[in-house]
């Protein structure tokens, strides 16, 4: 019997005070996984380290081996639990997640980013294990500069994957990506990083709807894991977003891997291929109407090809669908490049923009502060004492929350940009210099 790796990834929705039905929820999990066959877990938004010790505590006799990860001020939300040794973990934050005034999104206090693990498999040797959450903010629709934080997000998390497989290692990416399969996220990912699509890959053979789905065939053939009608924490009002109606959801939550990038001395590697790929977590728990999630999971079946060089035919159909089996390492197009860079570039300006608004509310707060000390000491009614001492504390707020968003935060957004853009520009000097030239 072949050699293979089972895989899960699921975004709990653990958010302390603020999930519906957490406990419960929770509970169902751990009661689920317990029962499970996988080799691998990887979990988002589990904030609550109780609630990551309380699934922990249910697989450990199969699972031993795990990792919280540690990121932000309420943490990173992420875990893995697996089969085989960990031999080195890293938490990667990434330079851009969210505004600290979007104090409901939250994305800026809880520091996400790329955790991994590197496991020594007893076949593959050294594989390193990826979890991560994009940004939500920006949506599907509209310019791409909605989404900046989100690209951020992909651009870093490709070349931090990237870098694993030159080092050497196979590769395994799970988690909430935020992105529909077709995004330019999802190209970032795919093809700066060379990973493989588990669910694309078992599901090639299914087109494009033709009409309207069912919720179940959305799920079914078409990987929605977000906004399913059959989700019990899905919004009852029809969606207006134009994907979801096409598709009863929308394809957010993947599991992606590659091998070793190719060095001239591991030609004859064993080769990874995805025998399958399903939604699960898509019933209600046990006892209860609530879904596991607001999202549901995704799971995946590797296979260990130990004797692919024999098998070359078998796995050509394969060979379209990424990089990873070519001996050149996999890149983004020019185009892709120039409306990553398109996109960054207005944020940049639009950044500029906020950051002189907001530094001039703070400039005008502190004038009406000192007018006020100076007016307070003419003041002769009593009962207005009050008013100007509520006046005074609302303009202290306004005016340190506006220096530190105009300038801290508008410096730090604006570098973190720059930084990319000019990665961005060098990787495509690098691209357009390997283009064949006609002479």
């Amino acid at each position: 019997m072949a050699e293979q790796i089972r895989i899960v990834t699921l975004n709990c929705w653990g958010l302390k005070y603020v999930s519906k039905d957490r406990h419960e929820r929770v509970s169902a999990i751990a009661s689920a996984l317990a029962r499970s066959d996988y080799d691998i877990i990887a979990l988002q938004e589990i904030w609550v380290e109780a609630d990551y010790n309380e699934i922990r505590q249910s697989v450990v006799t199969r699972l031993p081996h795990t990792k919280l990860f540690h990121s932000g001020a309420l943490g990173a939300g992420l875990g893995i639990l697996t089969k085989w040794p960990i031999i080195a973990t890293s938490m990667t934050p990434y330079s851009l997640v969210g505004e600290p005034t979007d104090v409901f999104g939250g994305d800026w206090f809880v520091g996400k980013g790329a955790g991994s693990v590197t496991i020594m498999h007893p076949v593959l040797g050294p594989v390193q294990l990826f979890v991560t959450h994009f940004c939500a903010k920006g949506g599907e629709s509209g310019p791409e500069y909605n989404r900046t934080y989100r690209l951020v997000n992909a651009w870093e998390f490709a070349k931090t994957t990237r870098q694993a497989a030159e080092l050497g290692r196979y590769v395994i990416a799970m988690g909430d990506f935020n992105s529909i399969p077709t995004s330019l996220p999802m190209n970032i990912v795919l093809n700066h990083a060379g990973l493989v699509d588990s669910w694309a890959i078992s599901h090639a053979h299914i087109p494009q709807p033709s009409g309207m789905l069912s919720p179940i065939e959305g799920v079914v053939n078409y990987g929605v894991t977000a906004d399913s009608p059959l989700n019990s924490y899905r919004d009852s009002e029809p969606s207006g977003d134009p994907i979801v109606r096409k598709y009863q959801g929308k394809r957010l939550d993947y599991i992606l891997f590659r091998h070793p990038s190719p060095n001239g001395f591991n030609d004859h590697l064993p080769q990874l291929t995805c025998r399958d790929s399903q939604v699960v977590f898509t019933d209600s728990i046990p006892g209860n109407s609530c879904s596991y999630s607001d999202h549901f999971g995704v799971e995946a079946t590797l296979i260990i090809d130990t004797q692919a060089e024999g098998k070359q035919d078998d796995m050509a159909p394969l060979k379209d669908t990424s990089a990873m089996w070519s001996k050149s390492p996999s890149e983004l197009s020019l185009h892709a490049i120039t409306e990553m860079m398109n996109a960054f570039n207005t944020s940049y300006r639009m950044s500029q923009d906020r950051s002189r608004k907001e530094l001039t509310i703070f400039v005008t707060s502190i004038l009406a502060l000192i007018g006020l000390i100076i007016g307070s000491a003419w003041v002769v009614v009593p009962w207005l004492n009050p008013i100007f001492v509520l006046l005074v504390i609302y303009l202290s707020w306004q005016a340190t929350t506006k220096l530190y968003e105009g300038f801290i935060f508008g410096n730090w957004e604006r570098k973190a940009l720059q930084t990319v853009i000019e990665e961005l520009e060098l990787h495509k000097q690098i691209l357009a210099s390997q283009q064949p030239r006609d002479w």
